[in-house]
């Protein structure tokens, strides 16, 4: 859901389908997968100068959205394509990139959840999610992975799901941040295949990190991203407050929860308002700030015992 009612990037143009030059050795070409969840669509990046290039998140399967990308490779040596994380707006189109330039799948590993499922859990989002996808890599936290004369960091920042990982640019001040920062918008974090937890931690560790610029997976550059990371960890701060109001108000249930902190929110984003309310309850609960009693009509909130 948005940190504010004015998006830092509202006046991004996504020039959908065109390579678009945006940092040192750094290309971006936007997919046309618009939406309530993907804004102006998924960036994938082209990473590296000379002959040799990395694909940064081909994107979804779509086949103008792959003629952009092999357009703008022109030709050149693929070493890798590296995935931010595995939901199919930034995956789908690995395998077939992979085949035709028969360069390595690199990632955090297959995709998986956060946290085992309950009984009767449903994750709602594992329709989105990757889980065919087998990279011929699974990246280490750290790992540097060269591109020509250019080195790429690979950064693990779990929360938005498990395997999600950010790329700095050796070197540079520039950072590739996935679904973890973006300027237009909070990311979803969606239990059980996201945490909460995870996504505090990760949002701490990547401003802590030399990295100044960040281009994300949805919207334009940010350019101040430790500055912007802190802000969304804030803001979730913020909504965990107003968690706790809601339920010391006797709100009890997660639809009272949406309806107390979003009144006006358009009715396509509020099953994201209730995914990412969710996290939130979990989350709380596991500080020992909420008590959840779980059944066949759904999750009961009660606030901790003092």
């Amino acid at each position: 859901m948005p940190a504010s009612q004015h998006a830092p990037d509202a006046a991004f143009d996504p020039h959908t389908g065109q390579a678009v030059a945006v940092g040192p050795g750094l290309v971006r070409i936007t997919a046309g997968n618009s939406g309530p969840y993907t804004y102006a669509g998924t960036n994938s990046y082209l990473v590296g100068s000379g002959s040799m290039v990395a694909v940064v998140d081909p994107g979804p399967d779509d086949r103008t959205h792959r003629a952009a990308l092999l357009a703008a490779i022109g030709g050149r040596t693929v070493t890798s394509i590296l995935l931010t994380h595995t939901h199919k707006d930034h995956s789908a189109l690995a395998p077939r990139l992979r085949e035709e330039t028969g360069a390595p799948v690199l990632c955090g590993g297959r995709h998986r959840l956060s946290r085992p499922r309950r009984p009767l859990e449903i994750n709602p989002v594992g329709g989105h999610s990757d889980w065919r996808l087998l990279p011929d890599r699974v990246l280490a936290d750290g790992e540097e992975v060269c591109v020509g004369d250019r080195t790429l960091i690979a950064v693990a920042t779990p929360g938005h799901c498990a395997n999600h990982f950010c790329f700095g640019l050796s070197g540079t001040h520039w950072l590739l941040s996935g679904d973890h920062v973006m300027g237009w918008n909070t990311t979803l974090v969606a239990v059980p295949d996201g945490s909460m937890a995870d996504y505090f931690d990760s949002l701490s560790k990547l401003a802590a990190l030399p990295y100044r610029h960040y281009l994300p997976g949805h919207g334009g550059a940010v350019d101040n991203g430790p500055g912007r990371a802190l802000e969304l960890r804030e803001h979730r701060e913020h909504r965990n407050r107003q968690v706790l109001e809601a339920v010391a108000a006797g709100a009890t249930r997660i639809g009272q929860l949406v309806r107390a902190i979003y009144p006006q929110l358009a009715v396509p984003l509020r099953p994201a308002a209730r995914m990412t309310l969710e996290a939130h309850v979990e989350y709380l609960e596991a500080q020992g700030a909420l008590r959840i009693e779980r059944g066949l009509l759904g999750a009961r909130l009660r606030a901790a015992r003092s």
